[in-house]
């Protein structure tokens, strides 16, 4: 027994970073592993920018495990009162949610700070729901803080998920896919199960690279199966989280815990879409009430886009000047290995969002010249 009296700080408890069910896969891939999100994970394997370059013009595969996979459904499947329950937490129509079809919503708080982005789907007997793999425990318990006790949330933490994306994704895949729906009549979010490779899988037609591409549901079990599977295809290879960020930047998407934050509203992010037409007059959701205030009045600040001239690159957290002042911050920003120049989000004072507008960044001393420009920075090519 010690001789001195413990404390509550001394009760420090161990974090330990979790392994995902393609760990030993990565590492024999060569895959250099950082922690992320509670998880050791790939953040590249022979470059960022060939990683970033190679899903441009080809297929690149991504784990994507570390994601929260849950199902909201009742004893009785979707039924009315489930989808109030939905409808009460996100703002979110699901009248106009069709069968098979991944949305993108929100799950604000109280005062309307978005908590986290997160896709819902429309299943035959409930909905699916992919959350951020760093706030996932946090959903997790929030939402089922929103939900009545009779509609129930799983967590499918035996479930894996990965990203096969780019141009040549659909010819890789479908040669290992079986399924009363034929893989080409997947359009842009819109989603169906398969056979891949003889495993079960949710297959939907989504991704967060701005390139057309998939995103896979499959039991961990079966994971390393599938992926050398995918990567023994000509046009795929295994991506890392590097090029994942990287891609994701030029095609002007919101990263949460960067871009997105409880000190960020609906209207400050851009993001108006994500409220459904008929909840902007009936409300009804966590913060509501100040979501529709933002709606009508407009806010002070929004996410732009900005080319950055030069070499050097604006990382997050760096001050934005017009002149003198002070007008915003960049949240996320690096070099574009696509338009061979930096750029980078940033939010500013509404006044300056034009596209032209001329602005400075403060980056390690050095002022860079910027200018707003519109998002996406390479265009979009989802298959429609």
């Amino acid at each position: 027994m010690s001789e001195y009296p413990v404390s509550d700080d001394d009760l420090v408890e161990e974090i330990v970073t979790l392994t995902l069910p393609l760990d030993a896969w990565h590492r024999e891939k060569g895959g250099r592993m950082v922690e992320f999100a509670g998880y050791w994970m790939p953040v590249q394997y022979e470059g960022i920018m060939a990683e970033h370059l190679w899903t441009r013009e080809s297929a690149g595969l991504f784990d994507v495990s570390h994601m929260g996979q849950v199902y909201i459904s009742s004893e009785h499947g979707v039924t009315a009162e489930v989808e109030a329950a939905v409808e009460a937490a996100l703002p979110i129509d699901l009248g106009t949610l069709k069968l098979g079809a991944p949305r993108y919503s929100l799950l604000l708080d109280e005062d309307g700070g978005i908590l986290d982005d997160l896709m819902v789907t429309r299943w035959a007997t409930g909905f699916y729901l992919v959350v951020n793999g760093a706030t996932k425990w946090d959903d997790i318990g929030t939402l089922r803080e929103l939900l009545p006790d009779d509609v129930t949330l799983n967590h499918l933490d035996e479930s894996a998920l990965l990203a096969l994306q780019g141009p040549k994704a659909f010819a890789a895949l479908e040669r290992h896919v079986e399924g009363d729906t034929p893989l080409s009549e997947l359009k842009f979010m819109k989603g169906a199960a398969f056979k891949l490779g003889g495993v079960d899988a949710w297959i939907s037609r989504s991704g967060y690279t701005g390139e057309d591409g998939f995103e896979i549901a499959i039991p961990g079990e079966s994971a390393a199966m599938v992926a050398d599977l995918l990567c023994g295809e000509p046009e795929v290879k295994p991506i890392g989280l590097g090029a994942r960020d990287s891609l994701r930047l030029e095609a002007g998407l919101p990263l949460y815990g960067h871009d997105l934050s409880p000190e960020t509203s609906v209207i400050d992010a851009d993001l108006k879409f994500a409220v459904n037409k008929r909840r902007r007059t009936e409300g009804g959701f966590p913060g509501s009430d100040r979501v529709l205030k933002d709606f009508a009045e407009g806010t002070a600040r929004k996410r732009i886009g900005l080319i950055v001239e030069g070499r050097m690159a604006a990382r997050e957290g760096a001050k934005v000047f017009s002149g003198n002042q002070e007008v915003g911050v960049v949240t996320s920003g690096g070099f574009s290995p696509s338009l061979q120049q930096p750029i980078a989000m940033a939010y500013v004072d509404i006044a300056l969002t034009a596209e032209g507008t001329a602005l400075t960044i403060e980056m390690r001393g050095k002022k860079l010249d910027g200018k707003v420009v519109s998002m996406p920075f390479v265009p979009h090519r989802y298959h429609r």
